[in-house]
Parts: C-alpha cells; structure tokens; sequence
C-alpha cells in the first residue's frame, strides 16, 4: 500500500543538515545514528586505532559522548559463562567514564543488582546479559536505566544524583529489558515494559516520578522510542511496538494516536523519523511500515504513508538524503523514504562467518550508522563493513579491531572524527591518524581469523537497540538440534537433570522425560518444542526464561489496557 504525502516532509539526516559534536543517546542525535563527522573507511589492529581500553565486564550498551567524556555501562559478577553463570547475588551493574580523547578511565561506579533478577538461563538474557540500555546525558548530567534496579542520574563527576525504582516485574519470557531513556525537555523519560508493562516520565532534576501509562501492549517492545517534531506547539513521542505504532504526549506519556502496523509479534528494533514521517522495520516476515505523526485517534487509514515487505532483524534502519538504509540477515538494503520502494541490495562480503553458536542463527544485534557519506556496520564478530552512500550504494572496505575472540553487540558512537566500538572486553577508538591503510588491509587477517574460530562461535547480542537499543537478542533462527547438541554435553544423546539445570526445562523435567528413562531425548525436546513448552507468541523465533524457547510463560502481572490512556 502506497500513499503520497501531503504537504512538504523535510528529512530528516540529509547532508545539509548540521549535527552536535556530542552523541548524548543512544544513537546519537534522536536516535537517527548520524553524524556529520568524517571517518576513515579502512583500519586494521594496528592502524588508525587510536587507543583500545579494557572493561571490567560484558554488555551490549552503546557509549554516549558529552565533551571530552565517554560513558558506557557493563556488568561482572554474574552471567558471564553460560556454563558457569555464578551466583546472582554478585551481579553488579557499572558505570564509566573514560576520556574520549585518549581513553583513560577518569572514574567508575560500582552498583549492586536489585534482586530477584531474571536469571541466566534459556535463550534470552544469555543472549544480552545484564547492561543493554544505552545512557543518556543532557549535558550536565548522565542517566542510565538497569532493569529492575531502576533509573539513576550521575554528575559527569560520577556523584550519583539519585535513583528511583520503576518495578521488578519479568516480562512473559524472562527475557529482560533494553529500551534506552531518553530526554524530553526536563523529563527523563523510560520505557519499563518487562519491569511493569509502563513507560514513565521523572524529573531529570530529582528523579521523581511525574507520570506513568501502563500498557499490556508494551510486551515485545524491545526498541527505543523517538521524539517527532510536529511544530513549535506539539512533539510527538512515538512507539514502535507488537502490530501497532503510537504516538504519545511527553508531557503525560497519553495516547495521541495509533495505527496498524505490521503482523509481527515483537518489535526488536527502533523507529526512526524522517521530518514528521516515522519508518519501523519488524522481523520474521512482519514488514516495514511508514506513519505520519502528528494524528489523532487512529490513523491507520489516514496517516499511513507506505507499507512494505522488508524486515529486519534487530538491528535498527538509518536514514541519509531521504532514503533508509536496513542490514540484516547478511543483506544492507536501500529504500526510497517518500516511497517504501527498494532501490538497491547488497550482500556484505569479505566477513567472517556470521556467529550464533548453537545454532541460534545470527548474532549481530547492532545497528549502522552514518558519518558524513558513509555508512557503518559492526557485526557480532567484530568486522565493520564500510559503504559509500554518494553515489550507487558500494561496499568499500571490511574492517578488524582485534584479532582476539571477542563479541561485539553493542552499536557505535561518532563524534569530533572517531568512531567508538565495544565489545564484551573492551572500547576501541577510530580515527583518521593520516596512516597508510589500504581498503583492503584487513582480508588475511580475517582469513587468518577465520581459520582459527571454533565451528561454533560464542554467542552474544542485545535488543537491537539496543536493544536496544538498541535496541534484541538471541531470539532469532532457532535450531532445536543444534541447542540439544550444545547441551548434551557428555554427548550420549539424552539431556539429563543436571544438563539441564539453569534452564526452563529443569522445571519440567518429568513431564518432558515420556519414557522415563531420565533422561530427555532429541525427539521428545523436539516434541516439547512443538506443544506448549515452545508454543504460544514468540513461536519458532525462539524464547527463554519462563516461557520456555518459543512460549510466552505465565503472565502473573496485574491485568493492564492494551494501550495507554487516552490524551484529552
């Protein structure tokens, strides 16, 4: 379905639109993931690498930049090894601060995880852990959202300002949360759908909660919310969520309007805004959607600009001169923004295989961005692919930070000409250090590389935005052969009590067992697998926690309005 706008959309992340040296959010400037820096499209581990710093744990958060300071979240303590996840009362969340010009670490905080906790276990949080929200900062301040631990707010000293809960519920799958917050004039604003089915407003100041909308709706909505820009008057906050698009006010998170969106179930990856239109890409077949803002009511008849067929996975689209630019499964695609119609597609070349271990299909969680005319991708792997958007969309290089295993799921920063990158074990800094690098510096290493990986990779991730930002993790390809495998560790072809301890399944255990053999065999998991343990939303995209690999679990949580109270 195809319509035309009405009146004249401006574009947004066109070249002639200037851009803040600072990268306060996630993503950047609105979550657009661009940037009017320029950037070097080639390195290697030893060129045009600026500096390399070591973190204290994992995480799939993306790093902010206020000034000369970086700031990035991780965790230890817990869930580090699926094998051996530890203890949960060590789970520590940490915040820090680096200097983002040589990348000394100028402070860290060290915060205690506010139990119960989901745990590590199923397909879920083992995909993403237990840092995933990106923080954000306007200017003075830095604000980061852990879960059920709540929002905190720091001085870029790192004297912690305050904290507030926002609930310690579990989504149905146990999957934990990632929607990064974000800033609205003086209102903090976060998206807590696993931890109570709400999005809240606080005073960035004190922390005090200044409204809160519930919403059974916010289930399977891993993605970071935008702010539109309707007029001097009016800013709409909108929502990509399971087979809806909403637009809220921010100034009392109520519903403005609504529209249909796309049949998935989920919504892994974040919306971005073109002028006063906002594009949503869902995965597993679920489509694309374009929706004007700045409705009333339900717009889907009246404000859908144009649907399409294309889907992601969990990394979110980025837009530059009025087209969008989506990567997944191994693909960048380019698409017309007025239109929906696909201009190019391209297979990224020259990588490593994609990872997953297991089985568990793709684990590249991050999401492009763009810096001056040229767009930017880190695989799970640790690879960036480079393409030039100037002309014909064209792959120019393939990059390695590192040739050390290490994963990769966050998604990048730019600011003042460097690109920053995490990986579960450390920050990297590119830059353009006038040295020598050809564009295809990097193809023996990754050969090499490649020679020396395991058949199957670590797995890692994060919802897509990051999640969440980034945006979702670990959800997508699930191969119940290949999760047996993994777990049948003494290979005799049966999981036993022990084997299966940590997960969903060792709750289960008897009843999955048919033969009572004690043991579970490969057709009886396949057979649970297609009844209720893996059943219900989420189906073959996989699952965890409660829910089992594909099923929604118990949802105990008071019963809540599919959406948010309607704006007077």
């Amino acid at each position: 379905m195809y319509r035309s706008f009405c009146g004249c959309v401006a574009f947004l992340m066109s070249c002639t639109q200037l851009y803040a040296e600072d990268w306060l959010s996630f993503r950047g400037p609105n979550g657009s993931g661009v940037s009017a820096s320029s950037l070097p499209a080639s390195w290697t581990p030893t060129a045009n690498i600026a500096w390399k710093s070591e973190l204290p744990g994992p995480g799939v958060s993306s790093p902010i930049i206020v000034g000369s300071k970086l700031f990035l979240t991780c965790y230890s303590g817990y869930g580090i090894d699926r094998s051996k996840p530890g203890e949960i009362e060590n789970l520590k969340r940490h915040l820090i601060c680096f200097d983002a010009n040589n990348g000394k670490k100028l402070w860290q905080k060290d915060l205690p995880a506010a139990l119960p906790e989901d745990p590590y276990s199923g397909i879920g949080v083992t995909a993403h852990g237990y840092a995933s929200h990106t923080p954000v900062s306007d200017g003075e301040s830095v604000f980061v959202f852990f879960g059920k631990s709540g929002a905190l707010a720091f001085n870029l000293d790192g004297e912690q300002l305050w904290q507030t809960n926002l609930g310690k519920e579990s989504d149905p799958w146990a999957w934990g949360s990632s929607s990064s917050p974000i800033l609205y004039e003086n209102t903090l604003i976060v998206t807590a759908s696993a931890e109570s089915q709400s999005i809240v407003g606080l005073d960035k100041k004190s922390g005090k909660e200044l409204w809160r909308q519930e919403a059974s709706g916010l289930d399977g909505m891993w993605g970071t919310p935008t702010l539109v820009r309707i007029d001097d008057k009016r800013t709409d906050l909108v929502l990509s969520v399971p087979k809806e698009m909403w637009g809220l006010n921010p100034k009392s998170g109520k519903l403005i309007w609504r529209c249909n969106s796309t049949n998935a179930d989920q919504s892994h990856s974040s919306a971005i805004s073109l002028g006063d239109t906002v594009v949503a890409f869902s995965g597993r077949g679920g489509g694309s959607i374009a929706v004007r803002a700045g409705g009333k009511g339900d717009v889907t008849e009246s404000n859908v600009v144009w649907t399409g067929r294309d889907s992601d996975r969990f990394a979110s689209p980025v837009g530059h001169n009025g087209n969008v630019y989506l990567v997944a499964n191994g693909m960048i695609t380019a698409i017309n923004g007025k239109t929906g119609e696909k201009l190019s597609q391209l297979r990224l070349t020259g990588g490593l295989p994609a990872g997953g271990g297991g089985g568990f299909g793709s684990a590249d969680y991050g999401s492009p961005v763009i810096a001056g005319n040229k767009l930017y991708y880190t695989k799970g792997t640790g690879e960036t692919f480079v393409f030039d958007l100037t002309g014909e969309l064209k792959q120019l290089s393939v990059n390695l930070l590192t040739t050390e295993k290490e994963t990769f799921g966050g998604s990048p920063a730019v600011s003042n000409g460097k690109i920053y990158i995490r990986s579960d074990k450390n920050l990297y800094c590119v830059t353009d250090l006038k040295q020598d690098v050809p564009l295809n510096a990097s193809a023996s290493l990754l050969a090499k590389k490649d020679d020396n990986e395991p058949e199957e990779r670590p797995r890692q991730g994060g919802f897509g935005g990051g999640p969440g930002g980034g945006g979702g993790g670990g959800r997508g390809g699930f191969d119940p052969a290949a999760f047996f495998k993994e777990r049948d560790k003494n290979s005799d072809g049966k999981l036993s009590v022990e084997e299966v301890a940590g997960s969903p399944m060792a709750d289960r255990f008897s009843e999955l067992d048919k033969d009572k053999d004690q043991g579970i065999n490969l057709e009886e998991f396949r057979a649970s697998m297609q009844g209720g343990f893996g059943g219900g939303r989420g189906g073959a995209q996989g699952g965890g926690g409660r829910g089992g690999f594909g099923g929604r679990g118990d949802d105990k949580r008071p019963k809540r309005d599919q959406r948010p109270a309607p704006d007077a």
